[in-house]
C-alpha cells in the first residue's frame, strides 16, 4: 500500500511539472494564435485589414477614451464597449508593434478630459455621472491626428471600417488626389442667363477642402498615375480618346465615382438664354455606354424611374399649389442599402433619375445602394423634358412591383471597351502597351442622376453680410462625401466595409412574438369591434329621450338591456386583457423552460454523468485489484 501511494505522488508531481513545461512552451510557440468560434466571426479581421496593418511603416498611437465606470449604468454600452476594446486589442496584436493602444477613463476636470477634447473625442452628458466618453483618437509620427467622436452602437457593423479608415489615414497622411471631370458648371463660372458669376456647387466646394482636386477637361487623353480617384459628372459626348484614357485607368484598378443622367437639369446647351423653350426640349442625357457595358452595367438614358412611393410635391410656378411629381424622389432609409456610404443618412433627393442593372453576362459584383419603392415603373424620358403639369404623369401610371436601382457599387475584374486597340488619334508612349483586362479589380460607384449634386435639391443658401451660409435639408452632400471618402482610400480599405453586429437578437423569441401577434391579432380586432359596438349601443340607450328625464322614459326592459350591455362590456374588456396577456405567454413559457434547463436539468445531467463515470472507474479499479488486496 505504501509503495502504491509513493508512486501515485511521484506521478502527480511529474504531471504537474509536465503541465507547467507545456504551458511555458505553448506560451512561446503559440503566441498570437487565436480561435474565433463566434457565429459571425466577430473577432476575425478582414483580409484588407491585415494588409493595411502590414503596410504601416511608422508607429501609430491609438487613444481609446472610455468612461468604464459610467458604462456600468448602461448595460448595452458596457457590452459594446467591451467588444470595441477587445477589437482594438486584436488589431494591436496583429500589427507587429506598429499600433500602440492607450485605454483612458477621463475623469471630470482632468488632463485626460482636456486631451480627449483636443484630439476630437466628445463627451456625452450622462445624468448623475458627468460626461460619458466613448471614442477613439489616433496620432502619427508627424503630429497628424484622426478621431471617432463617439462609437454609435447603431453603426456597429461598420466598426472595423471606421477604425481602419482612421488607421489608414494616419499611415497615409497625404491628401488623396481626385481628378474631377464634369460637363456641368460645378465650379465658379460666368452665367450668361443672369450676366453674373455663378457660385460653385456646395458639394464641389466641400470636396476641394478635403481632397487635392484636379479639374480634368472633357478632352483629356491621359489620367495621371498618382490619381487616387476619378470623378465623372455627366460625361456627355466624350471623345473616344478620353474614353480610352478612362478605360485604361479602370483596368489599372482605378477607383471611379460616376454620375450619369437621363435628364440633367443643369445641362444648359448653347443659346439657352436666347431660346429657353428650345433648351427645355434639348437632349440633356449622358450615358458613357461603351465603358458601362465593359464594366457589366446596364443603363438606358431614354428611361426615367417614376416612383409614386417616394414622389415629392413640387411647385412648378410661383403662387401655384404643390403637385406630386413622380420623377422628383425623396429617398429614405427603406431605400438605402446596408453600406458605409449610406450609413447614418436621413434622406436623399433625386430628380429624373434613371435605372441601373447588371448585364446578364456580367462577371462583376453588382450591389444596389439606392433603390426605388415597388410602387414604380420606367417611363420614357420624353414625358419629362417639356413637362408643365407633373400631375399628368399619373395618367397611365402602372407600377410594376419591381424595385429599380438608382445607385450601385460595382467591383471585380473587367475587360477593355477597346478590344481592337487604341482609337484613332491616340498614340501610346514608346514601350507602352494598352491593357486588355484588369491588372487589379475595378472599384466603381455609379449614380443614375446628376441633379442630386445641385444645391436646389438638398441645401438652402443665404447671404449673411457677404458670407454664404448653407443649411442642408437632405443628405445628398453626405452621401457624395462618403463615396469620395470611401473610394479615395486603398482597395484594402474598400474591401473591409460592413460586418455582422456584436449584439445578436433573440431570434427564437422574435419568432414567437411574431407568431403570437399573428395568432391573437384577429381575435383582438374582433373583441375591439364588439367593445366599440357595445359602447355605442349603451350610449344610445342612456341618451334616449333627448333633453327629457331619462327616469320617466326608460322602461324596466330597457334598464335590463342597459345592465346586460354593461356586463357584456366588462366581459369583453376582461377577455381583451386576457388576449393581450396571451401575446407574451409563449415567451414567458420559453423563459421558464430555459431557466429550468440551465438551473436544474443541465447541472443534474452533468452530475449524473460524473457519478456514472466515477462508478465506472471504481468498478474498473476493483476489477484489476487482486482479491486479497481488497478491503
Amino acid at each position: 500500500m505504501t509503495k502504491r501511494s509513493t508512486l501515485g505522488g511521484g506521478a502527480l508531481l511529474a504531471l504537474a511539472l509536465l503541465f507547467i513545461g507545456l504551458t511555458l512552451l505553448f506560451n512561446q510557440t503559440l503566441r498570437g494564435w487565436r480561435l474565433d468560434l463566434t457565429a459571425n466571426r466577430l473577432y476575425t479581421t478582414a483580409p484588407g485589414t491585415d494588409r493595411i496593418l502590414a503596410s504601416i511603416k511608422e508607429p501609430i498611437n491609438l487613444y481609446f477614451f472610455y468612461s468604464e465606470k459610467a458604462a456600468q449604468q448602461l448595460p448595452q454600452l458596457k457590452s459594446y464597449g467591451t467588444h470595441v476594446r477587445e477589437f482594438l486589442e486584436e488589431l494591436v496584436a496583429r500589427s507587429n508593434g506598429k499600433l500602440r493602444l492607450h485605454v483612458i477613463d477621463p475623469q471630470p476636470f482632468s488632463e485626460e478630459e482636456d486631451r480627449a477634447a483636443e484630439l476630437g473625442v466628445r463627451g456625452t452628458p450622462l445624468a448623475g455621472a458627468g460626461q460619458f466618453y466613448f471614442g477613439l483618437a489616433g496620432t502619427n509620427a508627424t503630429d497628424g491626428h484622426e478621431a471617432i467622436e463617439f462609437f454609435d452602437p447603431n453603426k456597429e457593423q461598420f466598426l472595423e471600417y471606421e477604425v481602419m479608415k482612421r488607421v489608414y489615414q494616419l499611415a497615409n497622411p497625404k491628401k488623396p488626389v481626385v481628378a474631377w471631370l464634369s460637363t456641368l458648371p460645378m465650379d465658379a463660372s460666368f452665367d450668361p442667363q443672369t450676366g453674373q458669376m455663378r457660385e460653385p456647387w456646395l458639394v464641389y466646394s466641400e470636396a476641394r477642402q478635403l481632397f487635392d482636386v484636379r479639374p480634368l477637361v472633357a478632352t483629356a487623353t491621359r489620367i495621371d498615375p498618382d490619381v487616387n480617384l476619378l470623378v465623372l459628372v455627366h460625361p456627355k459626348n466624350l471623345a473616344p480618346a478620353t474614353q480610352f484614357a478612362i478605360d485604361q485607368y479602370a483596368l489599372r484598378g482605378g477607383h471611379i465615382l460616376l454620375f450619369v443622367d437621363p435628364i440633367a437639369e443643369a445641362d444648359s446647351p448653347p443659346g439657352a438664354a436666347q431660346n429657353p423653350m428650345a433648351a427645355m426640349g434639348a437632349d440633356k442625357s449622358s450615358h458613357l455606354e461603351p465603358l458601362l457595358k465593359a464594366w457589366g452595367v446596364q443603363f438606358n438614358p431614354a428611361e426615367v424611374v417614376a416612383d409614386r412611393g417616394h414622389a415629392l410635391a413640387v411647385t412648378m410656378r410661383q403662387g401655384e399649389e404643390p403637385v406630386v411629381h413622380l420623377g422628383v424622389l425623396g429617398l429614405e432609409k427603406d431605400s438605402f442599402a446596408d453600406d458605409v456610404i449610406t450609413a447614418g443618412l436621413s434622406n436623399v433627393n433625386m430628380a429624373t433619375a434613371g435605372a441601373l442593372a447588371p448585364l446578364p453576362d456580367a462577371k462583376v459584383r453588382f450591389e444596389p445602394l439606392l433603390q426605388s419603392s415597388t410602387d414604380a415603373e420606367l417611363m420614357p424620358a420624353e414625358r419629362f423634358r417639356m413637362l408643365l403639369d407633373p400631375a399628368s404623369l399619373l395618367d397611365g401610371f402602372k407600377p410594376t412591383g419591381k424595385r429599380y436601382t438608382l445607385a450601385a457599387r460595382v467591383s471585380g475584374a473587367v475587360r477593355t471597351a477597346f478590344p481592337q486597340g487604341p482609337p484613332t488619334g491616340v498614340t501610346l508612349a514608346a514601350g507602352q502597351l494598352d491593357l486588355k483586362s484588369s491588372t487589379r479589380p475595378l472599384n466603381l460607384i455609379v449614380f443614375a442622376d446628376t441633379d442630386m449634386l445641385s444645391d436646389f435639391l438638398w441645401v438652402r443658401t443665404q447671404n449673411f453680410f457677404g458670407q454664404r451660409l448653407a443649411e442642408a435639408w437632405a443628405s445628398n452632400g453626405d452621401i457624395v462625401q462618403n463615396a469620395l471618402d470611401n473610394l479615395s482610400g486603398s482597395a484594402e480599405l474598400i474591401s473591409v466595409r460592413g460586418r455582422a453586429t456584436f449584439t445578436r437578437p433573440f431570434e427564437r423569441v422574435e419568432a414567437l412574438r411574431r407568431a403570437a401577434n399573428e395568432r391573437f391579432h384577429a381575435k383582438e380586432q374582433e373583441l375591439e369591434h364588439q367593445l366599440q359596438s357595445t359602447e355605442e349601443k349603451l350610449t344610445a340607450l342612456q341618451n334616449k329621450g333627448g333633453a327629457q328625464s331619462a327616469a320617466l322614459l326608460i322602461t324596466p326592459e330597457q334598464e335590463q338591456e342597459i345592465e346586460h350591455f354593461r356586463l357584456e362590456k366588462l366581459r369583453i374588456r376582461k377577455e381583451l386583457r386576457a388576449v393581450r396577456a396571451g401575446l407574451d405567454a409563449d415567451i414567458k413559457s420559453l423563459g421558464t423552460r430555459l431557466k429550468l434547463l440551465d438551473i436544474v436539468v443541465a447541472p443534474a445531467l452533468f452530475a449524473l454523468i460524473a457519478l456514472a463515470l466515477a462508478a465506472w472507474r471504481r468498478r474498473a479499479r476493483r476489477a484489476h485489484t487482486p482479491a486479497e488486496a481488497r478491503p
